[in-house]
């Protein structure tokens, strides 16, 4: 079995504090995914330099194969001392799966992670050991598709208003409430915004401490083919209908002139969909045999600015909101950012009059610079995609 992973994080600063004192590295090495994460003592600029140096040490050690004693080692020598505690480091946690579907999980003093297989919350057997006086679980075990796995700082476990009890919120219920998002849920990006809220939610929007969610879910693969623009050629419609249509996965086509061409090919009517008349986004259609048919270069353009919104910082609830909205856009938008892990797209070289100004050569068109776009966000993403023109 080869898996994938789908891998985000979101941090919220300590309430004043404008740096974080949790830091998440994420890492791809030629046989596996790594998720770090780690958590400064105290808060601010010290807390901060605590967690930078230690997930460094963690990405750059686990990057070139050293075993773990070497890592806490290295990490127990490096990190200065508190005079006050007389101990000096950052707890941290980290996730390797590799792509055979074996996975490895070490943690030293953060929360433990919650483990959801087949809609339920897992323990997963772990082993105990001491190095350099200091106690890490170990955990080695086989990831299945649709596992997800949440790691986390204890801003996490301790989200509470102000000097109040947190009203119950403990690893237990933070558990369950994420077996529950889970339901509702097809990314990690959309998991970690989610919980992310929830905790904003318990500190009522001031945070007492650094808290941090990294998500990891083991997704199978998913491919998404992309039809735009007619080929340079008319004697090209056919060749590229067919390597379109021949790739497993979904079919989406893009454009009026291409929906036409889609329709000739296999034979189908083009049905309009009623939509809602106030959206700034032109209507979809159907055409049998495809997942999804819509506008051209206004649907794409829009869906780009969708798919940039995701790759930024600040992506929260609402931008999920928007992004499950009926319109071709967010439907496109959603097809690529949760179910798609490979992007093929198939862009035909003929010049629309309407989108070209004459003095313009072909490749700064706006299909063209929309498509390229579109691949680079998905690619940022860390999907993979293959663009072919015609």
């Amino acid at each position: 079995m080869s898996v994938s992973v789908d891998v985000a994080w979101k941090s919220l600063n300590k309430y004043s504090e404008e740096l974080c004192g949790d830091k998440v590295e994420l890492l791809k090495t030629p046989d596996s995914n790594i998720a770090i994460l780690a958590d400064g003592m105290g808060s601010g600029v010290k807390a901060n330099i605590l967690a930078t140096l230690t997930s460094q040490i963690l990405k750059t050690m686990f990057a070139n194969g050293a075993p773990i004693e070497d890592a806490v080692e290295t990490i127990a020598h490096t990190l200065p001392v508190c005079k006050e505690r007389q101990v000096a480091y950052s707890t941290f946690s980290v996730l390797q799966v590799f792509h055979n579907g074996e996975a490895y999980l070490v943690e030293f003093d953060n929360p433990s992670c919650v483990f959801i297989r087949n809609k339920k919350i897992v323990s997963i057997p772990f082993e105990t050991r001491m190095i350099e006086g200091k106690e890490i679980r170990e955990y080695r075990f086989q990831v299945q598709i649709n596992d997800c796995f949440v790691l986390m700082s204890d801003g996490v476990i301790y989200a509470g208003a102000g000097e109040l009890l947190n009203l119950g919120w403990t690893w237990e219920s933070m558990a369950e409430y994420t077996l529950k998002c889970t339901k509702d849920t097809l990314s990690a990006k959309r998991l970690c915004a989610m919980l992310s809220q929830a905790c904003d939610d318990l500190y009522m929007q001031k945070p007492g401490d650094d808290t941090t969610v990294c998500v990891t879910r083991i997704i199978e693969r998913k491919v998404l083919h992309i039809f735009t623009g007619p080929p340079a050629s008319k004697e090209d419609d056919e060749t590229l209908m067919t390597e379109f249509m021949s790739g497993e996965g979904k079919h989406i086509v893009c454009g009026g002139t291409s929906a036409n061409i889609a329709a000739r090919y296999l034979g189908k009517e083009i049905e309009t969909e009623i939509t809602d008349a106030n959206s700034d986004v032109p209507p979809t259609a159907k055409i049998k045999g495809l997942d999804l048919v819509t506008e051209g270069v206004l649907t794409l353009g829009k869906a780009l600015s969708l798919l940039k919104q995701y790759l930024s910082d600040d992506v929260d609830v609402d931008f999920f909101l928007a992004l499950d909205e009926d319109n071709g856009a967010s439907r496109l938008a959603k097809l690529i950012i949760e179910e798609c892990t490979d992007l093929y797209l198939y862009v035909g070289k003929a010049i629309n009059e309407a989108h070209q100004s004459p003095d313009l050569p072909f490749d700064l068109s706006i299909r063209m610079n929309l498509v390229e776009q579109i691949k680079k966000s998905t690619m940022e993403m860390g999907k993979n995609v293959i663009l072919k023109y015609y």
